[in-house]
Parts: C-alpha cells; structure tokens; sequence
C-alpha cells in the first residue's frame, strides 16, 4: 500500500539533466531532477505553448508523476504504465533514437526508459 511509504525528499541543489524534444512539431523540454546516487526523482515538462489545455494537463501528469518516483515507484514501472498511450499529437520526434512517438507521453516514457531504464545503468541493483 502506498501509504505504507515514506517519501523521499530530493536534496535542496541537485543535479538535473534537460532534453529539447519535438513530437509532430509540437516543441517541448523535458528537465528531470536527480536524486544525489542518479535516479530521476522529478520530471518538469515546458511546452512551447504555454497557456494551452495540453500544457496544462501535461503539468498535471508532471506532478503526478514525480510524487510517485518519490514515494518509491520505480522507472520500469512507471514507463509500462504510460509507454504506447495513443492520442495528439503523434508522429515524428526530432530524436534519432526514438523516431515516431504515438504522443508526448509515449515519448517521455520512452526517453526515460532509454535513459534512466535498469538497461542503460549496469551498477544499479536490480530487485
């Protein structure tokens, strides 16, 4: 049960990588907070259009997402739950490593799997 957890705080200053991303020529930047041994601990997403019911509905799933990275949900799961969600915009992403995306969620789960999955990180342990 999740209220079972404690959540984990992210240091005060921490290391964050971002990443410019494109998805149907929908233009965004994805920044993810660290915990101090490497783990993603939050993610932010900037949308370049602001005020806009996507921008605001992917704040949300932002929040959400980052809340359950803290109390203990690992990476693998989190992307299973939203790799392959189906809805606009889809199509061709300006990364070669992920070249269609089914939508901006698909691709920031897939980009987090290529970056921070148990695959792409042969020193952590795996449960």
């Amino acid at each position: 049960m999740l209220t079972d957890r404690h959540r984990e705080i992210l240091p005060t200053t921490r290391s964050s990588t971002t990443h410019k991303f494109s998805v149907s020529g929908f233009e965004g930047y994805l920044t993810v907070g660290l915990f101090d041994d490497g783990r993603p601990g939050e993610i932010f997403i900037k949308m370049s259009k602001e005020g806009s019911t996507l921008s605001g509905l992917i704040q949300g799933f932002c929040r959400s997402f980052s809340i359950s990275l803290q109390y203990g949900l690992p990476i693998e799961d989190a992307v299973r739950r939203f790799k392959g969600m189906r809805f606009e915009p889809s199509g061709p992403t300006s990364n070669p490593d992920i070249p269609e995306a089914s939508s901006i969620l698909d691709y920031i789960a897939r980009y987090l799997e290529f970056e921070f999955g148990d695959e792409r990180q042969p020193d952590r342990d795996v449960a």
